[in-house]
């Protein structure tokens, strides 16, 4: 059954505790404004729950610039309410499922919130208390205690807060996603997902309006294994929560891993509209990511050199280091390296990728995306002195980001710079070593997964596999890897088009006949 938007704006009620020092707060109608039904008890004075709850609402759709205002409105009213400092706090955390360290500079402000609420806690319940605590293990000992350390010790604090507060559904939908969010990368089980994922779907039936089930669902199953299990919260969350950019955006990363495009790009469309109008840069950006990815796969190439001809605007208003929407700063300095290489590598416009300029960031697996495409497009234009110099670019970044304790970047821009190895051997005649590397890329790109911060890799090691396996001249073989590609990226053109040529250059007049429907049903898509 499909579940209606909110005919009235944002409704806020309040889920009763059995705490008797905890208040009931009426629900009210925010103008102009549809954030979805949060229920979420405090024993701060009655009269900021309304607005607590706004705050609430806004944090579970990571609309973390307006729900620290929020926070900080009820603290204008209420300066004991120590659970608007926990509030705060978490949104100063900003996207749990963002890999990249915080800066020290948010880690601070984040910690300062935590003291914040300690110094009044006299005024909390033990629940409070205990939510309190738990937000504290993201900003503990930062200085000498690794990011990864500190999710897991919060995923923890709040396993024991579910525990003990079995009626609080916050703190299971809080649990949930924390669960997603220290989620190891390499667990091919998905074993926290899924655990994450049924109990946000059993919650969901009981509070269908709710804008973080909806939205942690398909946190917790934005993988291609697992992705269809998210197919109604795709549809639902933009319904629930559209005074929300990133409300609108999210469901594009259930149908980019369906290879639904038409859907990613109208979701995305309407994200950035109101991205712009908040000030939110950094989610525009993210959101014409997918938009640009998903242009690219219907064949929309005029909609996608659009988006690449926008970017320059977007930058000069961007600030990578605001609190913005769900979209940390990082996603919107890696969405401005992502969508020209994009835009290329999609393409093989090799002479384009070639001569692409790599920026230097604060985020350096941002500038690896420029690098990477440019040793690919180096090497298939003969300019083999340029391949290597941003092959050697990868090593070092790569190098670094595992000095600064960022283990997954790192890993991602190694796979990275072995692709661009593999493509500079082969242009160099050694082809025993040129298959051997792609195949180590194939190997360790199949052994971690993709960030929520791309709708995909610039190019998948497994089809850079197959590509490479038909210039050698081996079709049947470059096929089976093109179909292998699809598996795990439904619908992507390059993959469909790349099957085609290797079906038709085998002999495989069926399978060719087949791939060549399937490109004319996406490209001639209408949006």
């Amino acid at each position: 059954m499909r579940r209606r938007p909110l005919a009235a704006a944002l409704l806020v009620a309040v889920y009763s505790s059995a705490s008797a020092q905890q208040h009931v707060h009426q629900a009210r109608t925010t103008a102009g404004e549809k954030l979805g039904t949060v229920h979420f008890a405090t024993s701060c004075t009655p009269s900021v729950g309304d607005e607590f709850n706004r705050a609430i609402a806004l944090l579970h759709s990571f609309e973390f610039a307006s729900a620290i205002k929020g926070f900080q409105s009820v603290l204008a009213t209420d300066s004991t309410c120590a659970m608007a400092h926990w509030g705060i706090a978490m949104s100063r955390w900003s996207n749990p499922m963002a890999a990249g360290n915080r800066s020290p500079q948010q880690l601070q402000q984040g910690r300062l919130e935590v003291e914040a609420a300690n110094r009044v806690a006299q005024h909390a319940t033990d629940r409070e208390r205990g939510y309190i605590g738990a937000v504290g293990q993201l900003y503990n000992n930062y200085e000498s205690i690794g990011q990864r350390d500190r999710v897991v010790a919060y995923e923890h604090a709040m396993a024991d807060l579910a525990a003990k507060q079995p009626a609080d559904t916050e703190a299971r939908i809080f649990y949930a996603i924390s669960l997603v969010a220290s989620a190891s990368p390499s667990d091919k089980s998905y074993a926290n997902q899924r655990k994450a994922g049924s109990m946000l779907e059993e919650l969901w039936k009981k509070q269908p309006t709710h804008p973080g089930l909806a939205h942690y669902i398909i946190h917790a199953y934005d993988y291609p294994a697992l992705a269809p299990e998210a197919a109604a919260a795709a549809r639902e969350y933009a319904m629930i929560a559209p005074s929300a950019a990133h409300a609108q955006h999210m469901p594009s990363h259930i149908f980019t891993r369906t290879g639904l495009w038409r859907e990613s790009i109208d979701t995305n469309l309407r994200s950035i509209d109101i991205a712009m109008k908040s000030g939110s840069i950094a989610e525009a950006l993210h959101a014409s990511d997918y938009a640009e990815y998903a242009y690219l796969q219907m064949r929309r190439i005029s909609a996608a050199k659009d988006i690449v001809d926008r970017l320059p605007a977007l930058a000069a208003r961007f600030d990578p280091d605001a609190v913005t929407g769900a979209a940390p700063g990082s996603a919107g300095v890696f969405a401005l390296a992502a969508i020209p290489a994009r835009f290329v590598l999609e393409r093989d416009a090799w002479s384009d990728a070639a001569a692409l300029e790599p920026k230097s960031t604060a985020f350096p697996w941002s500038e690896a995306m420029t690098h990477f495409a440019r040793a690919l497009g180096a090497s298939h234009t003969g300019d083999l002195a340029r391949a290597q110099s941003s092959i050697d670019s990868l090593e070092s970044i790569s190098s670094r980001l595992a000095a600064h304790d960022e283990p997954y970047w790192s890993e991602q821009v190694a796979i990275q710079k072995i692709g661009a190895q593999a493509w500079l051997d082969l242009a160099e005649g050694h082809t025993d070593s040129a298959l051997a590397q792609m195949k180590e890329a194939v190997r360790r790109e199949d052994a971690t997964e993709k960030n929520a911060v791309t709708p995909g890799p610039l190019a998948p090691a497994r089809e850079l596999y197959a590509d490479m396996l038909m210039q050698l001249h081996k079709p049947a073989e470059a096929l089976a890897e093109y179909q292998k590609t699809l598996i795990k990226e439904p619908n992507r053109y390059r993959s469909l088009a790349g099957g085609m040529r290797a079906a038709g250059a085998a002999g495989d007049r069926k399978t060719e006949a087949a791939f060549k429907a399937r490109l004319k049903a996406q490209t001639q898509q209408k949006t």
